[in-house]
């Protein structure tokens, strides 16, 4: 009883934790997982920093975001004031040019209806004047009265132009 099996498998772990002690495998053991516990480390600061290096960039994009939305704003408000000063430009130049257009025709149809006028006084002083004539020859068969006549219708002919 005293040397059973299970008396051989507790001696022999024993001696191989002996052996292990004895040659310092455990330091060993603790340093390499302390070194994988520092290299665990530095990458979880190492992402850490990353991890605010990125966020400081989301942050920073935001912004640009955001002051490009702002600058497109303003340009499309500029643009809309633009095109309505455009427009309304236009419209007074549309109006000034209808305004001159019609003062131009109205001053045209003024010239033609003097020119009408003119030359219907034109034409009536000339038929008066022939109609003198040839009443005043008819009236007047002599000598002496034609060259009366004549005289008068160059006279006549004179005041009227």
């Amino acid at each position: 009883m005293l040397l059973e099996a299970e008396h051989f498998v507790a001696i022999g772990f024993l001696l191989f934790v002996g052996v292990l002690a004895y040659y310092g495998v455990h330091g060993k053991i603790v340093g390499a997982l302390d070194a994988r516990i520092d290299g665990v480390k530095k990458e979880l600061a190492e992402a850490e920093k990353l991890r605010g290096e990125a966020q400081a960039l989301l942050a920073s994009f935001e912004a640009k975001r955001k002051q490009a939305e702002a600058d497109a704003a303003a340009i499309v408000a500029q643009a809309k004031q633009e095109a309505e000063l455009l427009a309304k430009e236009a419209q007074e130049r549309t109006a000034d040019f209808i305004a001159r257009r019609t003062k131009q025709a109205q001053e045209k149809i003024s010239q033609a209806e003097a020119q009408a006028a003119s030359d219907v006084r034109a034409a009536a002083a000339a038929a008066a004047v022939k109609a003198a004539e040839v009443v005043l020859k008819t009236e007047t068969k002599d000598a002496a009265g034609a060259g009366l006549v004549d005289q008068g219708i160059k006279d006549i002919a004179r005041l009227l132009h």
